[in-house]
């Protein structure tokens, strides 16, 4: 089956690694998981202590990997490790964005929020709207 394939016609749900924070956002992934609210299956989360510890070189590697989307779901002001993790995290970001430009990836398949540990429905809103703007998007360009 190809990538974004299924029968004539149908398109799967395009693939999303999502970083979580184990503290924080990871959470609230989970609640929207037990709480039964409904996002693409194809979303993959891998948590860690903290997003500023994020190196863009891994989202460029996920995309060129078979990920359609990366979606950060940032600690924010609430991170237990860092005070500056916002602005950390926000140049992570943008030092992303550019690593993907450089390898003629659009930079819109990178989108972070914070996201809390109470957090369930707006996570599912930015997992339904990341969705949609990689449809539209297409395929992923660039890949080595």
């Amino acid at each position: 089956m190809e990538k974004g394939g299924g029968t004539a016609g149908e398109q799967s749900p395009q693939r999303v690694l999502i970083f979580s924070t184990v503290f924080i956002s990871d959470v609230g992934i989970d609640l929207a998981g037990s709480s039964h609210m409904r996002y693409p299956p194809s979303s993959i989360a891998i948590p860690l202590p903290c997003s500023s510890g994020i190196k863009p070189e891994w989202i460029l590697y996920a995309l060129q990997h078979g990920f359609d989307g990366v979606f950060i779901a940032a600690d924010g002001t609430d991170c237990p490790f860092v005070p500056d993790c916002t602005s950390r995290t926000a140049k992570i970001v943008d030092d992303g964005q550019k690593l993907l430009i450089e390898h003629d990836i659009k930079p819109e398949r990178l989108k972070m929020a914070a996201v809390c540990s109470v957090c369930a429905e707006p996570f599912v809103k930015h997992m339904k709207n990341f969705q949609e703007s990689l449809k539209k998007l297409g395929p992923t360009q660039g890949a080595d």
